[in-house]
């Protein structure tokens, strides 16, 4: 099969710019120094390919998938950073502590207690470094550490995610600014314990140094997307949203990728050489720059999503294509849901 045959919209991934990206990361943080984050992707076929360059500890958002990754036998130690209540979905993640090593953040008595209930062994603390998520303040999270371990839960250490620094485009800026996060997450480390100081995404995979940090949570980096796209970063895209030209009008073209099948959170979608108007639906409007060539119906477009995560998980297959645009691999998505 080729990318000319697939039904569209469908994802496909460049697996030699895939693996580019996968590499040059390893170069930087090799094997455990590095969780990929799995919400990405949700696709255990490319959580093998981290795996294959050392990789076997990841983050993950939802229980599904850490259970998802225990049940394709990939990796060996889960990270569940987001906060959890649902009984239920604890008590699935219990029941697979015997599989594999399963920690799962805390970041309140309410979320200890329910971890607690259900019977989890390993817990982090998550800190507030800045973004108004998740995270407990840094005076609560010694006292948190405290309480887990009166129930007998091994505190593996605490995390923080400077989700609001991962756009600052001046680097010097934004290394200042990771530093002084991260200062707060080395002062709740002191009082929580623990051999992890875990952190990081891809717009601030390089900014620890000098810091306690010890782990990276990095994802996107993988496949990227136009968002990260705008960072000077050494990863290149990889993965695109492929349509069909099923209209050619005489000032525009539109192609059958639409709302259903791309996020547009972090702004509309991008076309090599062309300018994209708005997204509906199931379309894209679009136009040439200047001196291209219009399209002609039937043409396939690349079209690369502006945040990858939740375009992944709108999609049940990746193809896998070589530098010919011969489909070499389907990967099921399979992490989807929660």
């Amino acid at each position: 099969m080729h990318i000319y045959d697939l039904p569209t919209p469908a994802v496909v991934i460049d697996v030699a710019a895939l693996h580019k990206n996968i590499a040059t990361m390893a170069d930087i943080h090799p094997g455990r120094r590095l969780r990929p984050h799995v919400k990405a992707h949700k696709c255990t076929g490319l959580a093998a390919e981290q795996q294959g360059v050392g990789h076997r500890s990841f983050t993950c958002a939802t229980p599904r998938e850490i259970l998802g990754m225990i049940a394709a036998e990939v990796g060996d130690d889960f990270l569940l950073a987001n906060e959890t209540l649902d009984p239920l979905r604890l008590a699935a993640l219990a029941a697979a502590q015997d599989d594999a090593l399963i920690t799962v953040a805390i970041d309140s008595e309410e979320t200890l207690m329910a971890a607690d209930k259900a019977g989890i062994r390993n817990v982090m603390i998550d800190v507030n470094v800045g973004l108004p998520r998740c995270g407990c303040p840094l005076s609560m999270a010694g006292r948190l550490a405290d309480a887990a371990r009166v129930r007998g839960i091994n505190v593996r250490g605490v995390m923080g995610y400077e989700g609001h620094l991962m756009m600052v485009t001046d680097r010097d800026e934004k290394r200042t600014r990771v530093q002084q996060a991260m200062a707060l997450l080395a002062e709740a480390h002191e009082d929580v314990g623990g051999d992890i100081v875990s952190a990081g995404g891809t717009g601030t995979y390089d900014m620890f140094s000098g810091t306690t940090v010890n782990e990276v949570q990095a994802g996107s980096y993988a496949l990227m997307d136009s968002h990260y796209g705008q960072l000077d970063s050494p990863f290149v895209q990889a993965m695109w949203v492929v349509g069909t030209v099923i209209s050619v009008q005489e000032k525009w073209s539109v192609a059958d990728v639409g709302l259903k099948s791309l996020s547009l959170d972090h702004g509309d979608p991008k076309i090599e050489k062309h300018s994209v108007w708005f997204c509906s639906d199931e379309h894209t409007t679009f136009s040439p720059l200047e001196g291209e060539p219009r399209p002609k119906i039937n043409d396939r477009v690349f079209v690369t999503p502006s945040h990858i995560d939740p375009t992944m998980a709108m999609h049940d297959i990746a193809y896998v294509a070589n530098q010919f645009g011969e489909i070499i691999a389907e990967w099921p998505i399979d992490l989807r849901g929660w």
